[in-house]
């Protein structure tokens, strides 16, 4: 008898522990106890000296503080790398420019043999604004100036490389006039601080922190694109659109003008209608809360200019709509 009633209370504890045990790890559920793990969501930023990094850091704080989810930023390679990664599956949610996911969406360019497949739209940021850096000691006034310069065209893998080939494009140059250096935003700054490059390509929101380091010890030129050209441009690639450098920026004297690109915020499609929604809502309704100037920017009124054909996610359709934004 004894032995039946210890069987007894040995199973009754054991169906007691896994009860308990199944209420944990609930991941962004809510459970009952209030103390389940969040899950993580990975984000994808762009290198360090960028726009996309500091951003990446305020909207992980965001969406970590309003929802259930852990927000990580990562740094990388940004637009090309990040679409490739969130088909691997490797990261959730990325930043890109609308070219580069443009490209990505539909086969085309570098992607013609990496269709993206698994990514949908959350909704456009702000002006990428195409930077052609270089300083006073270099003499280059023009993007003609450049050949046979030694200049970055961006990290292999990045949006500004292709930026940058199809500006030297329509001024009559390749890439084989100049020695091209692949190169990071911080890379780039420091390679002209250091004499090793004379300028760069910088495709990112301004101010760019990379190119404001250095303005802090040398009289940086952003170099102007002319009207006849930006016009060839943006027939040629219509997801350009007319931008400026404002005067004061890095120190510069006058508005120049260049062309830009749109940034914006991409998924993996499998995610959460809900969980999607949540993160779209947290992030346009707390601008207030981002710590960098590209945050007043950033509206939900404007977060489908420029977007195009690219599709959005159900979770992001659903809190535009309630907006008024998406009819």
């Amino acid at each position: 008898m004894k032995k039946y009633l210890l069987v007894v209370m040995m199973l009754a504890v054991a169906m007691i522990a896994a009860a308990c045990g199944g209420s944990e790890g609930t991941s962004g559920s809510g459970g009952g106890s209030g103390e389940s793990k969040p899950k993580t969501l990975r984000i994808l930023t762009g290198g360090t000296g960028g726009t996309y990094y500091p951003l990446g850091g305020s909207f992980g704080d965001i969406i970590s503080d309003s929802t259930d989810y852990k927000a990580t930023v990562q740094s990388s390679g940004a637009s090309v790398e990040n679409m490739q990664t969130l088909k691997s599956g490797d990261a959730e949610m990325a930043f890109s420019q609308t070219d580069i996911a443009t490209y990505a969406l539909t086969g085309e360019s570098m992607f013609k043999d990496n269709k993206i497949d698994n990514v949908l739209g959350i909704g456009t940021l702000y002006n990428e604004t195409v930077q052609l850096i270089t300083t006073d000691k270099s003499g280059i006034k023009s993007v003609e100036d450049l050949k046979g310069k030694k200049v970055s065209v961006g990290a292999i893998g990045s949006g500004a490389y292709l930026n940058a080939v199809q500006i030297l494009e329509v001024h009559g140059l390749t890439v084989e006039d100049i020695q091209a250096q692949n190169l990071s935003f911080d890379e780039s700054t420091e390679g002209i601080q250091g004499g090793s490059i004379d300028a760069a390509f910088v495709t990112a929101g301004t101010p760019t922190a990379a190119v404001e380091t250095l303005s802090a010890q040398n009289k940086v030129v952003v170099v102007p694109l002319e009207e006849d050209k930006v016009k060839a441009l943006i027939e040629k690639y219509p997801f350009y659109s007319e931008d400026v450098v404002p005067s004061g920026t890095y120190k510069i004297g006058e508005d120049v003008n260049t062309v830009a690109v749109k940034a914006m915020l991409v998924v993996q499609d499998e995610l959460d209608e809900e969980l999607v929604y949540e993160i779209t809502k947290s992030i346009f309704e707390n601008t207030d809360k981002i710590a960098h100037a590209k945050g007043k920017l950033i509206k939900a009124e404007t977060a489908l200019d420029g977007i195009g054909d690219l599709k959005l996610h159900p979770g992001a359709e659903k809190y535009f709509k309630e907006k008024g934004v998406l009819k």
